[in-house]
C-alpha cells in the first residue's frame, strides 16, 4: 500500500515536472503548441496535414480592472511535417470586436475574456484557435526570475518613462551590450517603447524569447523546477491538458532542430485623432500563416480573404491617417544595427513615437502634425493619462538631439534610445495652437 502511494506520487511530480517544462515553454518562449489538433484537415491549403493554432496571450491585468492582452501570439504547428511558426499581432491592430464594433485587438479581452479575443483572432486570421494559454504579466519577473534569468545582448541605449504605469510609473533604464537580467531587468527589456513603436517591442519580445528557450533548454534549469512549479501553478490559465503538454515536451528538440519561423501580422501603423492602430493586410497575413508552413491557400480560401480585406478596407475611417508604406509578406523581426557613425540623421530618416499625456485631447495628433511638416516620419500616435511630468521631452540619441532643436512647443531633449528614432511624450506644459 505504501509502495501504491509512492508511486502515485512519484508519477504526480513527474506530471507537474513534464508540465512546468512545457508550460514554461510555451509562455515564456511562446514559439510552441500542444500536439493534439481538434480537426484533421487545415483549411488553409489543400493538404491532409494535422496543423494546431494555439493563442497566447500575456494580460496586464491591474488593480479594478480585468486588464488588456498586453502581448498576443499564434503558434502554429504542423504535426506531419514536424514544423512550427510563431505569429505576433501587435496589441494596436484594429479589428472587429463582437459587439463593439471595431477597435484595437487588446482592448477584446476587457470587453469579453480570452472568449472574444479568441473569437475577434479567428476572424482576422481566418483559422480556428484550438487551444489558449494565458499568463499574467506581473507573474512573468517571478518565472524569468525562477528559471535563473537570461542573456539578453541589448542592442542600444534605453532610457523611457511610462508615468501612467499602476505601480506608480514605469522608468526603463538599459545600457548596450550583453549582460544577464533578472525578472525585473527582463521585463524593461520587453516593455521598452522607442520610435518604432510596438513594432519594435514585439521584435526584442521575440529576440527574448529565443534566449528564454535556450535557458529553459539547458540542465541547469533541472534543479529549479520546484520554484517553477510554484511560480508557473498560479501564473498560467489554459485549456490544455497534461497530457497535450507532456506530448509536447517530448518533441520539443525536434520542433527546435526543424526551425521557428518568427513573423508579424503584415500592415501598416495609422493613427486617428490621437490614437495610434496598426492596420493589417488580411489577405497578406493568412498567405503568410500558410507559407510558414509550406502550405498555400485554397482557392475557396483566398476568395474568402479578399472578400474578409474589402469588407474592412471599407469600415476605415475616413479620417484615418496612413503613416507608413504597407508591408507585404510579413516583417522579419531582427536585431538593430548599431550606429556606423556619429553623424547627424535627416529627419526624414528618423522614427517618431508621439505620446500625449497632457491631458488635452488632439495635442498627439498636432504634435504628429508639426514633425511631419519638418520631415519626420510618424510611426504611432497613442493617448495616454496625464503625465505626472509637467514637462513635454523627446527622447534620442546623443547623435540626433540637434535635430529635434527649434520644434514649435517647448521641450527638453533628453538623450536615450537608438539613432533612428525617438519619442515625444508631451506633457502638461503643452498649449494647442488652435490652428
Amino acid at each position: 500500500m505504501r509502495k501504491t502511494r509512492r508511486q502515485k506520487r512519484s508519477f504526480r511530480r513527474i506530471k507537474w515536472i513534464g508540465l512546468v517544462l512545457a508550460v514554461i515553454i510555451l509562455i515564456v518562449v511562446g514559439g510552441y503548441a500542444a500536439l493534439h489538433q481538434k480537426s484533421s484537415v487545415h483549411e488553409i491549403g489543400d493538404t491532409n496535414h494535422a496543423i494546431t493554432h494555439v493563442m497566447i496571450m500575456g494580460v496586464d491585468s491591474r488593480k479594478d480592472d480585468v486588464g488588456r492582452s498586453d502581448t498576443l501570439m499564434v503558434t502554429s504547428i504542423d504535426q506531419t511535417a514536424e514544423k512550427a511558426a510563431l505569429l505576433s499581432i501587435p496589441r494596436d491592430t484594429r479589428v472587429a470586436i463582437d459587439g463593439h464594433g471595431y477597435d484595437k485587438i487588446n482592448h477584446a479581452y476587457a470587453y469579453g475574456g480570452h472568449e472574444l479575443t479568441q473569437k475577434s483572432l479567428e476572424t482576422l486570421l481566418g483559422v480556428p484557435m484550438d487551444h489558449y494559454i494565458i499568463i499574467d504579466t506581473k507573474a512573468f519577473e517571478r518565472i524569468i526570475d525562477a528559471i535563473g534569468g537570461v542573456d539578453i545582448n541589448v542592442e542600444k541605449r534605453m532610457h523611457y518613462e511610462d508615468p501612467w504605469d499602476d505601480n506608480g510609473g514605469l522608468v526603463i533604464d538599459l545600457y548596450p551590450g550583453e549582460q544577464h537580467m533578472d525578472g525585473k531587468k527582463a521585463i524593461q527589456y520587453v516593455r521598452y517603447r522607442d520610435g518604432e513603436g510596438d513594432i519594435g517591442r514585439i521584435g526584442r519580445q521575440q529576440k527574448f524569447m529565443k534566449a528564454v528557450m535556450a535557458q529553459v533548454l539547458s540542465p541547469e534549469i533541472l534543479p529549479r523546477l520546484p520554484d517553477i512549479v510554484k511560480e508557473v501553478s498560479s501564473a498560467v490559465k489554459t485549456d490544455m491538458s497534461v497530457t497535450e503538454l507532456l506530448s509536447f515536451a517530448k518533441q520539443m528538440k525536434t520542433f527546435q532542430a526543424n526551425g521557428l519561423e518568427t513573423q508579424m501580422v503584415p500592415g501598416q501603423p495609422a493613427y486617428h485623432k490621437d490614437i495610434s492602430y496598426w492596420i493589417p493586410d488580411i489577405t497578406d497575413v493568412r498567405e503568410l500563416m500558410a507559407s510558414e508552413l509550406g502550405l498555400t491557400l485554397t482557392d475557396a480560401a483566398e476568395q474568402e480573404a479578399q472578400e474578409a480585406e474589402d469588407k474592412y478596407d471599407a469600415d476605415l475611417p475616413k479620417d484615418l491617417k496612413l503613416l507608413a508604406h504597407k508591408t507585404s509578406g510579413g516583417t522579419k523581426l531582427t536585431d538593430q544595427k548599431k550606429d556606423e557613425d556619429d553623424t547627424p540623421m535627416k529627419p526624414e530618416e528618423i522614427s517618431v513615437m508621439v505620446i500625449n499625456s497632457s491631458g488635452i485631447d488632439g495635442a498627439g495628433a498636432e504634435v504628429a502634425a508639426a514633425l511631419q511638416k519638418k520631415g519626420f516620419i510618424i510611426s504611432g500616435v497613442e493617448n495616454g493619462r496625464t503625465s505626472s511630468n509637467p514637462t513635454t521631452t523627446i527622447t534620442t540619441s546623443t547623435r540626433n538631439t540637434d535635430v529635434f532643436y527649434g520644434m514649435p512647443f517647448a521641450c527638453v531633449i533628453k538623450d536615450g534610445g537608438s539613432s533612428n528614432q525617438a519619442v515625444v511624450n508631451i506633457g502638461r506644459d503643452y498649449h494647442k495652437t488652435g490652428k
